[in-house]
């Protein structure tokens, strides 16, 4: 296959783009009434309001024709049967398969994945049940009530974000807690919250080598038995979610006590496998069940929709219109919603390690943008902090808004208030202030007319800036599942268009490699100079400032 953007469905494309890019948004609804009509989409209590963006019905037409000319249906349906489309590791890449409700069989090299993800799903229940009801208990009888999960990355990000959006389903009595950062704050600050008798620490790491992790895991085992003084104490307060049982047995954990997943789930999409044990203990089986049930629903509906009217391949294509046609180089993601405030770091992972990427399938460079910079704030919070630069900035920013129509916590007219805002920054965002209507308020408040021309140019809003507007009927696990399985197919389709396996992280392993090196000369006396002046200096200065302090018995 040619280069995509030589193909002539994206040259198709480019033509289109420079008849309309000069058009607004407001003149488009003046124009037709039905405009949300034909821009908007359902599954089940989700709508998406796509109907805000710089689009015709003949945009939309053309972005669908090249989405079938990368012919997305047939991708799409490889990932999902089991085809190890991950080609730089010729892994299959089968998240999906840890949510098939439909339990229908899954191959992976002939072999059908279902009976395993079925006996990881029995084991999890079958503890996370012992842990809540409390017949798992601490080493001297105590009862669990709280749970610490130890990893990076999506062992980390998954599960934090649906712990985060799920308290309202949590048991009463049970905290959980989130250690990732290799700097010691972290660890150390979580523990003081925590005693050793009630804790339970799950730690995530597919090969039980990680270096972040197991360095956190490593210091939580000394700060259990500096407390506890009874090794065999371990295998009460440690499980392990890995690949390597042996290592896990190791650190001392029961072989019983490891919950296991496979090399085709990659850690970004890893919540919806054992991963996800500590989203069952916090929330329950049954609710943890309920997020892959709407993770499902979305698969299905992906699998199944026209591309016309399928939500993750309408929002993929938006991004791509203005990733590489309007040159927008960043996304910003405003949930409305304090539960879902999480939402955009957990968004950044999947969408920039996947497809933050300079090297296509057929190894070539590629030489068109490809993923953009994703990053925002839950709202209002975000109105208050950099929504001045989405209004009046010179930088693109498509932007998504979430925002549940009924509220977990209904008080007063807060709901009222934070909905009222989410849809004004949307409408705001597309229509502007005109010149003309910029005078005219300002005269309706009494305002004198040198003050007037002072200020007046300050006051124009150019608008035309594109939004999707996400509503849910409420914010629950199935809800969650649904959203969160949402955006990771929005990635796929994105990234079968620019041509790249969005299922590796090669940029990331390399930093790794570098880290170690770098690491090994911090601990030796004497000036180092084997790397670059600046990184020398670096390590030279902190090396100084570590051995002065080490001299005046200020270290341990």
């Amino acid at each position: 296959m040619k280069e995509v953007t030589e193909s002539a469905e994206w040259l198709e494309l480019q033509k289109h783009y420079e008849e309309i890019k000069d058009q607004h948004m407001r003149d488009m609804f003046a124009q037709d009434d039905n405009r949300f009509d034909k821009f908007s989409a359902e599954l089940g209590d989700i709508l998406l309001d796509y109907s805000k963006n710089r689009i015709t019905e003949e945009t939309m037409s053309l972005l669908i024709k090249l989405a079938r000319y990368v012919k997305i249906e047939e991708w799409r349906d490889n990932m999902m049967s089991g085809v190890a489309i991950n080609t730089t590791e010729n892994r299959s890449v089968l998240h999906t398969a840890l949510r098939n409700r439909s339990n229908k069989p899954i191959r992976v090299n002939g072999r059908n994945v279902m009976p395993m993800v079925n006996e990881v799903l029995d084991h999890m229940r079958d503890f996370s049940e012992q842990v809540r009801s409390g017949q798992w208990r601490g080493y001297n009888g105590e009862r669990i009530k709280n749970i610490i999960n130890i990893g990076i990355g999506g062992s980390d990000l998954g599960p934090h974000v649906v712990c985060e959006s799920m308290k309202p389903y949590a048991q009463r009595g049970l905290k959980v807690f989130f250690v990732s950062n290799a700097d010691a704050t972290h660890l150390v600050e979580t523990l003081k919250d925590v005693d050793p008798e009630s804790t339970l620490f799950v730690i995530a790491s597919k090969t039980f080598t990680t270096q972040e992790t197991m360095l956190n895991a490593f210091s939580a085992r000394k700060w259990f038995l500096d407390l506890v003084g009874n090794e065999k104490a371990i295998e009460k307060h440690f499980v392990a979610v890995t690949t390597n049982v042996e290592l896990a047995t190791q650190f001392g954990i029961n072989e019983a006590n490891t919950f296991a997943f496979w090399d085709w789930v990659g850690g970004r999409y890893s919540l919806w496998s054992s991963v996800g044990l500590t989203i069952a203990l916090y929330l329950g089986m049954e609710h943890f069940e309920s997020l892959l049930e709407g993770a499902y629903e979305m698969d299905q509906h992906f699998l199944n929709a026209p591309l016309e009217h399928n939500i993750p391949v309408i929002m993929a294509l938006l991004g791509v219109w203005y990733n590489n046609f309007f040159d927008a180089q960043s996304h910003a993601i405003m949930p409305y919603s304090q539960y879902l405030e999480r939402l955009p770091d957990y968004l950044q992972q999947l969408d920039m390690e996947s497809n933050g990427k300079t090297i296509d399938r057929n190894n070539q460079r590629v030489n068109y943008l490809t993923g953009p910079i994703i990053w925002g704030q839950s709202g209002t919070n975000g109105q208050h902090a950099f929504f001045q630069l989405l209004h009046q900035g010179t930088k693109p920013v498509p932007a998504d808004f979430l925002i549940p129509a009924l509220s977990q916590n209904p008080l007063g007219l807060h709901h009222r208030v934070l909905f009222s805002n989410c849809l004004a920054q949307t409408k705001a965002l597309m229509l502007g202030k005109r010149y003309t209507e910029a005078v005219e308020e300002m005269q309706a408040q009494g305002v004198d007319k040198k003050t007037i021309d002072d200020v007046i140019a300050h006051k124009v809003f150019d608008g035309n800036k594109p939004t999707n507007t996400i509503i849910f009927s409420k914010l629950t696990p199935k809800t969650l599942g649904s959203i969160m399985a949402m955006y990771e197919h929005k990635v796929f389709v994105q990234g079968i268009i620019w041509n790249i396996n969005s299922f590796d992280q090669w940029g990331v392993e390399y930093g790794k490699v570098l880290a170690g090196q770098i690491q090994n000369d911090l601990c030796e006396p004497g000036e180092v100079s084997n790397h670059d002046s600046s990184t020398n200096g670096l390590i030279n200065y902190r090396k100084s400032i570590y051995f002065d302090n080490l001299a005046k018995n200020k270290l341990d």
